[in-house]
């Protein structure tokens, strides 16, 4: 009788740990289910096709700025217009003032120059010369240093006014470089990056030779072919700078003006 007992409460006893053992699975895989909607929020988290790449965003916020700076230069060329008519002005001040704006950047610029072409060397590329040891990632990009060598050997050349890719310089652009990518006044470019002086082309090539900075990148030319072209023109004109021309800086927290 007590093995009859024990034999039919001994499946009920072992049953009960089966059932809690399947309803703790499914609570868990309820709770699994709850987190990946939080975490995805209607999105399929297998893949980030939906989701906006950074570069992409780089590049949205790149035509935005280059939109704006188009109708920000349309209103100042408008206000010009509109300030030298009814501004009283003599033409000796006129002049003055026409000299300034050639100066600064904010007038059209045209003459004899050059274009100086620096481009990536071939992912592919190794040394081309003997005893030159095999190329490192860094040594077949184009680095900031070497964008503004070519911009600092322009200017100390006697160069008028200068454009970088499709920008025109002035007092305050800042040539920058983040990653592979050339960031200048609020807009993002890639290689080959061009740099377009007005001046004389025989002191301007002569600047660029003389340049230690351009000669170490010669080297790196002649190593691992990394771009370098240097083309001469009769006539060249570099667009005015139509950015805002406002400063802005950085202002401590919690202080009093």
């Amino acid at each position: 009788m007590s093995n009859s007992d024990d034999s039919s409460a001994g499946p009920r006893r072992r049953a009960r740990p089966v059932r809690l053992l399947t309803a703790a699975v499914f609570a868990l895989a309820g709770l699994l289910f709850v987190t990946s909607f939080n975490t995805s929020k209607g999105t399929n988290i297998r893949t980030d096709a939906s989701l906006l790449k950074l570069s992409d965003l780089i590049e949205e916020r790149s035509q935005d700025n280059a939109e704006l700076e188009e109708s920000t230069g349309a209103a100042r060329r408008r206000v010009d217009a509109l300030a030298d008519r009814d501004d009283g002005s003599t033409k000796a001040q006129d002049a003055k003032l026409a000299a300034l704006r050639a100066a600064s950047g904010t007038e059209e610029l045209s003459g004899k120059g050059l274009t100086v072409t620096l481009n990536d060397a071939p992912p592919n590329a190794t040394a081309r010369i003997p005893n030159v040891p095999e190329p490192q990632p860094n040594d077949l990009v184009i680095h900031q240093q070497d964008l503004q060598a070519v911009v600092n050997a322009l200017w100390q050349g006697g160069a008028e006014g200068i454009q970088v890719m499709d920008q025109r310089l002035i007092s305050t652009s800042a040539v920058r470089c983040v990653g592979n990518t050339l960031i200048l006044q609020g807009r993002v470019y890639s290689p080959p990056y061009k740099i377009s002086a007005v001046g004389d082309p025989a002191a301007l090539k002569k600047a660029l030779a003389a340049s230690p900075a351009l000669q170490n990148y010669q080297a790196y030319v002649n190593a691992y072919g990394l771009g370098w072209k240097v083309d001469e023109h009769k006539a060249l004109t570099l667009p005015a700078y139509s950015g805002t021309v406002d400063l802005h800086y950085a202002k401590p927290v919690g202080t009093t003006p």
